[in-house]
Parts: C-alpha cells; structure tokens; sequence
C-alpha cells in the first residue's frame, strides 16, 4: 500500500491554505496537482537547455530532441505502444478531433455509423456529431451497459471511465463486436490512464487518448495513440513546418509518422515535464494507486451514506464520486466547501447527456488520486455536514 500522507509532501501547492484552512483537494478528475519532480523538469528546461526540437544541430537543440523523444519513448512503454504510434497533442480533445478530422473525413460516408455512448464527456462526443453532419454518417448513442451495435457501424468511440460516475464500460466486448463489423474503436483514456494499468496491445483498441494533466503531468499536453498502419493513411490534421519532408512551390510531402502530426513548435517543456510524471507513478505502481483508490472510495461512501440528505452516483472502486443533496443545489455545496477549504467540482461535467439520464441538472464530484488521505474525507464530511445545516 502506498504511503499517502508521505506522498502528499512532495506536491507544494498542497501545502496552501484556502480561507484560513489547509487545503484538501478532491478535484482530481479534472485535473491533478504536480510533484516537485514535474515542476522542477520544467524550470531545468528553461534554464539549461531551452531550444527548439528537430531543427538544430547545436548543442541545445540536440538535447532538447533527445529529452522530448525520451518522453515519447516513455509514454508507448507506459501503455505497451510503438514510439511511432505516440503523436503528441494539446489535448485529449485535440486527439479526438485529429482522428475526427484526419481519419473521419477520408473515410466516413452517407449510411455509415458511429457509435457512441451516453457516458462520453463531450471531448469525445461533440466532434463526432460534427463529422457524422459533415459526412451523412449517422450518430447512434448506447446507454451505459448496452453494447450492441448497428450493423453499419464504422467507428464506435467510448469512454474508458466515467468522469461523473467512475463507470467503465466492457471494452473487450466494445472492441470484439467492433470488430465483427469491420468497425474501428476511439477509447477516450483520459479519467483512467494515470489509475490503472493500459495496454494497447491486449486491448486491440485502433485509437487511445489521454492528457498528461489528470496524471500527474504539465497541462498543455495529450497523447494520441493509432495503429501505425492508420496513421500512414490518413493526411495531417495541421500543415506547417516540421511536418514536411519535401516543399515545392505547388506541393509537399509529409514527414514520417509521428512527425506528420506534429506541425509547428511543440509545448517542448511540458511534454519533456510529463515524463518526471510517468516515472513517479511507475515507482510507485499502477496497482497500488488503484488498490488506494479503492479503500477511499469504500471510505468515502460509507460516510456519506449516513447522510440520508445525499444521494451518490458512482462505481464499486472507483475513484469518482458524484453526489446531490435534496436541500442544495450543486454549486452551492461546492461553495461551502470552498469556505472549509475543501476543493470538489460542481456543475455538469461535461456530460448532460449523462446528466438527463440521471434525471439531475448537475451533481457535485470529489475525486481521488494518490495523495489524498482518509482524513480528506473526514475534511469532506465535515463540509457536507455544513451544507446541510445551512440549507435544510
């Protein structure tokens, strides 16, 4: 079992204090805090070898590339990838519109299908229903729990974890009636990657995506994994410099796979920060994070069940758990948290889909990662106790 209160004093902003009261941060799912490993990657890249990538043959630029691979080396070890399968992002968001636009536009047509479910966050919802208009495809949402899949079907893209309820659908069943149909799976990865173990291999997924920030890492960046056969096929989403091999005056060609996608100056720092991020969670082990996560969850839902006020929604082990109360509504719950010190998330989440399914306008969300501690949700409760005396 990992050591959170040890872990916790390698995360400087944790040692803040919110309106006179030292922070508990229960936010995690939408992003998480950094280690002093992370932060100090950033600042020894500024001051020691601060240059452009791909470019340069002095010495800075030469070191500045060899660090940046690094990372993408490290990133298709950390989910059983190929280096050239690892294309380098914004976002999770700007990896779902890459293949939306990239692979999406060449090959989607009138009749075909794309699957979704009534879990996505809108990331890996609203740039599917923009290609499905573009294209004459047709857009077909499953309810949590339902796999089938029309028979038209070219391309399903799901979650692998519920920002809202911690839910993670059956992907082995996704991908194995995906593939009865020929059809292709897009596996929005960011709420699990950073919690448990991902391996692209066994799961035979065609896409995978996920952000460094909700695993430890510097925002700004998002890893797009895809076949490497996918992405020899399909054209760059962006056009510019460091993704040519040849420019004439009427006409280019493309640099190899990952670098065809990969246009401009790259956030350099923070994809060279973010490995810090991945080596932190290797040492401490995937398997241990979840176990944790696990005793939080059980923890946290024991004690907020007491409170016959609260109704949760959420997923044996998971490390999400959103809530209502009958007497309050969600943003008014996350304010007097704030006023305990107590950082959580109220709103919906970026899923009303999800949220008209469950019959509420929003719901109020803590979420755990690795530093956070029984005495958190004690920090919590007491908040929830607040809440409730104020507004039954």
């Amino acid at each position: 079992m990992l050591d959170a209160k040890k872990l916790k004093s390698q995360f400087p902003i944790l040692k803040r204090e919110i309106k006179g009261k030292a922070l508990v941060y229960l936010d995690n799912a939408a992003t998480t805090q950094k280690p002093h490993s992370v932060i100090k990657a950033l600042t020894d890249y500024y001051e020691n070898i601060n240059a452009n990538v791909h470019r340069g043959i002095h010495t800075l630029s030469e070191e500045a590339t060899e660090e940046y691979e690094q990372t993408r080396n490290a990133v298709a070890e950390f989910i059983n990838a190929k280096e050239e399968e690892i294309v380098f992002t914004r976002n999770t968001t700007e990896s779902v519109n890459l293949i939306a636009r990239s692979w999406g536009d060449k090959y989607l047509k009138e009749g075909d299908v794309i699957v979704v479910s009534a879990l996505e966050h809108h990331s890996n919802l609203v740039p599917w229903q923009t290609l499905a208009k573009r294209s004459g495809a047709m857009l077909h949402m499953l309810e949590p729990g339902d796999y089938r899949l029309p028979a038209q079907t070219k391309l399903v893209a799901i979650t692998s974890m519920s920002n809202v309820t911690g839910e993670k659908p059956d992907l082995k069943t996704v991908v194995a009636n995906a593939r009865a149909l020929k059809a292709l799976v897009f596996v929005d990865a960011a709420q699990s990657v950073g919690h448990e173990k991902t391996d692209v291999q066994e799961l035979d997924c065609d896409f995978l995506a996920f952000s460094a920030h909700k695993m430890l890492g510097p925002t700004g960046v998002g890893v797009l994994y895809a076949k490497s056969e996918i992405l020899k096929n399909i054209e760059p989403y962006q056009y510019g410099g460091g993704m040519i091999k040849v420019v004439e005056d009427l006409s280019s060609t493309w640099a190899d796979i990952p670098g065809k996608f990969e246009a401009g100056t790259p956030n350099i720092a923070d994809v060279i920060a973010f490995r810090k991020a991945l080596e932190f969670l290797t040492e401490i082990g995937l398997e241990n994070i979840q176990a944790h996560e696990k005793m939080l969850h059980e923890y946290a839902v024991e004690k907020f069940s007491t409170h016959p006020e609260v109704t949760l929604y959420t997923s044996p082990g998971s490390p999400v758990i959103s809530f209502t109360l009958d007497c309050a509504h969600p943003h008014d719950i996350a304010s007097v948290f704030n006023e305990e010190g107590v950082a959580i998330r109220a709103g919906h989440h970026c899923c009303q889909p999800l949220m008209r399914r469950l019959k509420v306008p929003a719901t109020a969300r803590i979420s755990f990662y690795l530093y956070n501690t029984t005495e958190d949700i004690d920090r919590a409760e007491i908040a929830l106790k607040k809440v409730i005396s104020i507004f039954k």
